[in-house]
């Protein structure tokens, strides 16, 4: 992994407008509000949160296929934000997306040889004999046999559906790929499968990952640095062993804590949050998370929080953090 930036976001905001009924008010859905952050190449770059914070709708702008409201998106120095459609199709060789369920990401009326033939058509790469073989090669790299190109998407299992998926992300050759939730879905024994294939092919093909998940256990083993999401914001963000180590906001301190313990013996310092996850529509004034937060004082009510730096590389957006 080099310290190369690939993928750099400032201050990124999507935002929807909803409307109640069909007379009714419209309300605005503030799904990601203000997120920092970059991506280096060949590293990867774990993003975890509760349900509901804005981890996939940020993983789905940063690729732009949401238009972001505001902020700006660089990849390899080259200012994409404002791209038409049109103009980002050649960069999607360089980005692609691996989403949570296979089933229905995999059109279920082509045979998986026409699905992974597809991204070669669409780029005009090849000849329909080339396709084919690449479309088999393909298969061979993620674990599965040259014959499943003849085959449908729901004859295979969930993991090699994801398999499959995987290898239409790759068919490109990308330097970017957003893992949205890609192995939630699955047995914890394929999970690890799957987690292993990706970062074989991390390592062969110098892949940058932004790995969205809610169990931070995963997030922890297959990344580099890892990014903390609460309601829209990232709340902390520092290197792997670092964040599980030395949490700095209350936040990453109660995700960490639900992780279970493999030693029964070993006593439990569980941080049960009260309440429930503000409406994205109506976030709370100052700190997002003072809702919920067991040290919130009056400040955190007021005065908005941004993240700082704590040490070098560890940021938090906690005035409390040291």
């Amino acid at each position: 992994m080099t310290s190369e930036v690939l993928l750099k976001a400032t201050d990124i905001k999507q935002h929807f407008k909803i409307k109640n009924g069909l007379f009714g008010a419209s309300h605005t859905v503030f799904a990601v509000d203000g997120v920092s952050l970059d991506i280096k190449r060949g590293e990867t770059l774990g993003l975890v949160g509760e349900s509901g914070c804005g981890k996939s709708t940020l993983g789905r702008s940063l690729l732009k296929l949401y238009e972001p409201t505001a902020g700006s998106i660089q990849f390899e120095g080259r200012d994409i934000t404002y791209l038409k459609v049109g103009e980002m199709r050649s960069l999607r060789q360089e980005m692609q997306i691996i989403f949570q369920d296979p089933l229905e990401s995999l059109n279920a009326r082509h045979t998986v040889g026409t699905i992974l033939e597809e991204p070669f058509i669409i780029h005009k790469l090849g000849t329909p004999p080339e396709r084919r073989q690449w479309a088999e090669d393909l298969l061979v790299k993620v674990g599965l046999s040259r014959d499943a190109v003849n085959r449908y998407p729901h004859e295979f299992s969930g993991g090699q559906r994801q398999r499959i998926g995987i290898a239409r992300a790759i068919a490109l050759k990308p330097k970017l790929i957003i893992c949205d939730e890609a192995v939630s879905a699955l047995d914890v024994s394929v999970q690890s499968q799957i987690i292993n294939l990706l970062l074989e092919l991390q390592r062969e093909m110098d892949l940058a990952l932004l790995f969205i998940a809610h169990d931070l256990s995963v997030v922890k083993h297959v990344s580099d640095r890892i990014a903390v999401m609460y309601l829209g914001r990232i709340v902390e963000l520092a290197d792997s062993e670092t964040l599980y180590e030395s949490p700095q906001h209350p936040y990453t301190k109660a995700l960490i804590s639900a992780i279970p313990q493999p030693n029964p013996r070993r006593k439990s310092s569980r941080q049960i949050l009260q309440g429930d996850v503000p409406s994205p529509v109506t976030p709370p004034t100052g700190c997002h998370f003072h809702t919920r937060c067991p040290v919130a004082k009056e400040d955190c009510r007021s005065t908005d929080q941004h993240l700082r730096e704590i040490v070098d590389g560890h940021q938090a957006a906690c005035m409390y953090a040291k």
